[in-house]
């Protein structure tokens, strides 16, 4: 198994696609608008990934946070709402705005699992500054950390009584960013005594499955290499001050944050500390060649891998037909309506 995860160019796997995913054997795949269609046709998708390499436990991930970053869009699956509305919600009625982001993600998760996805990357458990770029924005769980934490914890718990992994972001933390990475390199000055800050909801919740990097240069800690790219960041903040010991990807390999060929990139996120590196845009020349730079994935990102899958081993799927779908969505919208 290679330590990477591979996007895909369409709705169906293209005869050259399967052939090189079943000789690279990839740990996992991730999903976007352009690989759905429908329920059928993404189920379908999914089951033939499964059957390709023979894991029932595959990581199928997607990004559905609701909001602005959701793949899965109406008519065909509900329409979910970003992540600051309960943020709004714990300013009136705390208690209820846990429920409330527990049902909605457990909600998310049904329409995943229906669909054979087994990870979704939420929480966000970025903490959110003043004057940040607006690409975190509304996607944030709130400016406070505890704050941040409960509702990201309510949100992880929902994922996993639905059947899917969920995934904290963006370690060490995204929420000073003054520029988008997905355009530029954010740099963040701010010193370590600042930085705590940030820090304190990923290490409330350092037992999470599974999380994802920043692709941010934090001075205070390495001021020459993004945290996707540094084996101090990932060595000392994330895995030994923040305490996460789950399977941590980096951010989408692609992003402008980041300089170099891919497969060199690909190479040097793993070397740096992570256990996967993360490659969205199915270009077959690329994926051949970072599967051919990388080597194998090391037992203990095997071992963790293994582990964050277990975590929703076994769970029954068929949530949508036996109205499970639509309890959630009443209960969340009744929870929210306390705001009204």
């Amino acid at each position: 198994m290679k330590p990477v995860i591979f996007g895909l160019a369409g709705e169906r796997l293209s005869a050259d696609e399967r052939a090189f995913f079943r000789d690279s054997d990839p740990a996992g795949y991730i999903l976007f608008r352009r690989n759905i269609a429908d329920r059928a046709q993404l189920r379908a998708l999914t089951d033939d990934l499964r059957a390709l390499h023979g894991r029932d436990d595959l990581l199928v991930m997607i990004d559905q946070e609701g909001g602005r970053v959701a793949r899965m869009r109406p008519p065909e699956w509900p329409d979910f709402p970003a992540m600051q509305v309960f943020d709004s919600l714990y300013d009136v009625a705390p208690s209820s705005a846990i429920a409330a982001a527990r049902a909605n993600a457990q909600a998310i998760a049904v329409t995943l699992r229906d669909c054979g996805i087994t990870v979704n990357a939420l929480p966000l458990l970025d903490v959110r500054q003043p004057g940040a770029s607006d690409i975190m924005g509304d996607r944030t769980l709130g400016a406070e950390p505890m704050r941040v934490a409960a509702l990201g914890r309510a949100v992880l718990e929902g994922l996993r009584a639905g059947g899917v992994v969920g995934i904290v972001k963006h370690m060490p933390g995204h929420g000073r960013a003054l520029v988008d990475s997905h355009h530029d390199l954010p740099t963040v000055t701010a010193d370590e005594a600042a930085l705590e800050t940030d820090l304190r909801p990923f290490r409330t919740l350092a037992a999470a499955p599974m999380g994802m990097t920043a692709h941010i240069v934090y001075t205070a800690w390495d001021a020459e290499r993004p945290a996707s790219l540094s084996p101090t960041v990932i060595g000392e903040i994330i895995r030994g001050r923040i305490g996460f010991d789950g399977l941590l990807m980096s951010d989408d390999l692609d992003m402008k944050a980041l300089k170099g060929d891919i497969p060199s990139l690909a190479a040097g996120v793993v070397e740096a500390g992570c256990d996967l590196a993360l490659n969205c845009w199915a270009r077959m020349d690329e994926m051949v060649c970072i599967a051919e730079r990388l080597p194998d994935i090391s037992d203990f990102s095997r071992a963790r891998l293994d582990r964050a899958m277990a975590t929703i081993a076994g769970h029954a799927e068929g949530g949508e037909e036996d109205g499970l779908l639509e309890t959630l969505l009443a209960r969340r919208d009744a929870l929210l309506a306390v705001m009204a």
